[in-house]
């Protein structure tokens, strides 16, 4: 097996604050010199094991929170994401939550009320499957709300995140970027197969006349809400291997960095060891 090449995924998928972004000039389907997902199976399950650890010693550690942001176009591999890159983590201190079209009760409150309230505590770590930026995005483009609304949530958008940061939460934001071609590719797949029929309507194909505009307001979102501190990643996500070993790997890698620690212990172990197990030890022998 062909030893993968470490490429530091946070440098070249970053969308660095103030830049500006082309999406049309970056290829979602980008493996860089890696042939096939065989050439990288060593490293996705490395960094299986490595995450499990990484999320055990947040749990422990209980102080910091970790938020993972995905959004992705229909089919974009939001689920998959979940699926593959945090099934290793222990689902005691692992939540998923996903986003849909907001009930009267979400209307009812500010556009950023339903994600405030379930944003990770203390030693969790939370993944939103769609998340506030819809409403910058399917609001936007659909023309839900008038622009003199819209336009002003980035600005609450960066002050919401950067409450969480001050709370000790870490905010990472993927953007899971494919072709028109590979969503039909993936839409035709589902009506053919009797498990994802479910997830077909024929939404999925009216919004694809809009493909430009989402473009445009992801972009936009791209370029406003992309900070030091709670950066945007734009992951080639053609080649689901490829997506899942990106985000692993940025994942990981911040992680590291973070690097959680267990608690010291709260009691005396030498005292605890003497009272609950010198009987035991001397029996045995």
């Amino acid at each position: 097996m062909a030893k993968s090449p470490r490429v530091d995924y946070r440098k070249k998928f970053r969308v660095e604050p103030g830049s500006r972004v082309s999406l049309a000039q970056l290829d979602p389907s980008f493996t860089g010199k890696i042939a096939d997902e065989s050439d990288v199976a060593d490293v996705l399950a490395d960094d299986a094991r490595r995450l499990r650890q990484l999320q055990e010693r947040l749990w422990a550690e209980h102080t910091r929170a970790v938020l993972i942001v995905l959004q992705a176009m229909d089919a974009g591999g939001k689920d998959g994401t979940i699926a593959h890159v945090f099934a290793a983590t222990n689902p005691q201190g692992t939540f998923v939550q996903a986003f849909k079209e907001p009930t009267p009760q979400e209307r009812a409150h500010d556009f950023l009320w339903r994600e405030h309230r379930v944003a990770p505590a203390h030693g969790e770590l939370t993944i939103f499957n769609r998340s506030y930026y819809e409403a910058v995005l399917v609001e936007r483009v659909r023309q839900l709300v008038p622009k003199k609304v819209w336009s002003k949530r980035y600005e609450r958008i960066n002050d919401f995140e950067k409450m969480l940061l001050q709370s000790g939460t870490v905010v990472l934001k993927f953007f899971l970027h494919i072709s028109p071609d590979e969503q039909l590719r993936r839409f035709a797949a589902r009506l053919d197969d009797p498990h994802k029929q479910w997830k077909i309507s024929e939404a999925d194909y009216s919004e694809r006349t809009l493909w430009d505009e989402y473009m445009g307001a992801y972009t936009d979102l791209l370029e406003r809400c992309s900070t030091h501190e709670a950066p945007w990643y734009v992951i080639p996500a053609n080649h689901k291997w490829f997506r899942n070993l990106a985000v692993s790997r940025i994942l990981v890698d911040t992680l590291d960095e973070v690097d959680p620690h267990y608690p010291k212990p709260t009691v005396d172990l030498e005292e605890i060891r003497r009272k609950y197990h010198a009987d035991a030890a001397a029996k045995r022998s």
